[in-house]
C-alpha cells in the first residue's frame, strides 16, 4: 500500500483523501436514510389518534418534531390546522423542504468525489508520462524495462481514480434514487394528514 502511494507521486494522497470523503459519506448517509428512521410506520395514525383524543399538546408536538422527519411534517401540518387547509399545505410544503435538503446532505460532495476523483487520476497519469519522456530525453530508449516500469507507475493513478470514483458514483445515484423514494413516502403521509384533518373521515386516511 505505502509502496502504490510513492509509486503514484504526489497526486496518490490526493486521491487517498477523495476515498476517506467518499466513504465517510457513504456511511454517514446510510445510517441518516433509514427509511424506519425517517418515516416511521404508523406514525401517523398514531399522531391522528392522539390528536383525537386531545393529548397531542404542545410539548408532545416539540417532541414529534424533533424525533423523525415524517414527525417534523406532521407537526408542521398539526400546527396550522386552523388557518385552512392551503396554509396547512404551505406550512408542509415548508418544513418538507427543509427535511429534503437535511436528507441531500453531503450528496454533493459524494458527487464531486465521483467526478474528480478520475480527473486526478489522468493527472497524475499525465505528470508521469512527462517524467517518462523527460527521461527518454534524457538518456534515451536503450533501458526498455525501465520505460516500461514508468509508463506502468504512470497508470497507477488513473487506476486509483476510477477506484475511488465507480464506487461514489454508484452510491450517489443510489442514494439520490433512495430519497426520492422517501419524499414520496413523506408526501403520501402529509396528504393523508391534511384529508383527514380537513375531510372528516380521518380513520378511513391513518388506516
Amino acid at each position: 500500500m505505502v509502496d502504490l502511494l510513492v509509486t503514484g507521486g504526489w497526486v496518490m494522497p490526493l486521491i487517498v483523501v477523495c476515498s476517506v470523503i467518499a466513504l465517510t459519506i457513504c456511511i454517514e448517509r446510510f445510517t441518516a436514510l433509514d427509511r424506519v428512521k425517517v418515516a416511521p410506520p404508523h406514525l401517523l395514525a398514531t399522531v391522528w389518534r392522539d390528536l383525537n383524543q386531545g393529548e397531542l399538546y404542545a410539548q408532545k408536538l416539540v417532541q414529534l418534531r424533533a424525533n423523525s422527519p415524517l414527525g417534523a411534517i406532521l407537526a408542521a401540518g398539526i400546527a396550522n390546522r386552523e388557518q385552512g387547509r392551503e396554509v396547512m399545505k404551505e406550512s408542509i410544503a415548508e418544513a418538507a423542504s427543509h427535511v429534503v435538503h437535511d436528507l441531500e446532505k453531503n450528496l454533493n460532495t459524494l458527487g464531486t468525489v465521483a467526478a474528480i476523483a478520475p480527473l486526478l487520476g489522468l493527472l497524475g497519469t499525465v505528470v508521469g508520462m512527462i517524467d517518462v519522456f523527460t527521461q527518454i530525453t534524457t538518456v534515451g530508449t536503450g533501458n526498455a524495462n525501465a520505460l516500461a516500469g514508468g509508463i506502468s507507475e504512470a497508470l497507477v493513478t488513473t487506476a486509483a481514480g476510477l477506484i475511488v470514483a465507480i464506487p461514489a458514483l454508484v452510491m450517489h445515484r443510489y442514494y439520490t434514487g433512495l430519497i426520492d423514494t422517501i419524499v414520496v413516502d413523506l408526501e403520501r403521509e402529509a396528504i393523508k394528514l391534511v384529508d383527514a384533518i380537513h375531510s372528516g373521515s380521518g380513520q378511513d386516511y391513518t388506516a
